[in-house]
């Protein structure tokens, strides 16, 4: 499994606003959400709360691997690729209900685990 780079794992600390996190649908069609209840878990991880997903979940759960876009202060871009997983328990689930909001279900979490990282069309990872 890829990590993050120092880079990356530096400009995660600065990220401005809601992440931009997208999956494809079986029909091949992106589905994109913004997701505000995000947490970088370790260098290889990034958790998404599932507070209000539909098309997302599905798309985890047949299959999609995913995207995650983010932007710094400073206006830069990165983008994480990878697998992605769907968990209603266990210990990310748990770190989760830590961190989101209580006025949000927390149903449950979307794993993304780190394979290609990218900032603009330069891959680093």
């Amino acid at each position: 499994m890829a990590k993050l780079p120092k880079i990356v794992s530096e400009a995660w600390e600065n990220c401005k606003g809601a992440v931009v996190l997208t999956t494809v649908g079986t029909n091949g069609i992106a589905n994109s959400i913004y997701a505000t209840c995000v947490s970088k878990y370790d260098e290889e991880t990034i958790v998404v709360a599932d507070n209000y997903f539909d098309k997302t979940r599905k798309n985890i759960i047949a299959g999609s691997k995913g995207v995650l876009l983010f932007i710094t202060e400073d206006n830069k871009a990165y983008q994480i690729k990878g697998s992605i997983q769907y968990c209603t328990e266990g210990v990310l689930f748990d770190d989760m209900k830590k961190w989101n909001p209580e006025k949000h279900p927390g149903h449950a979490v979307a794993v993304l685990k780190v394979e290609e990282v990218y900032t603009g069309a330069k891959k680093l990872v």
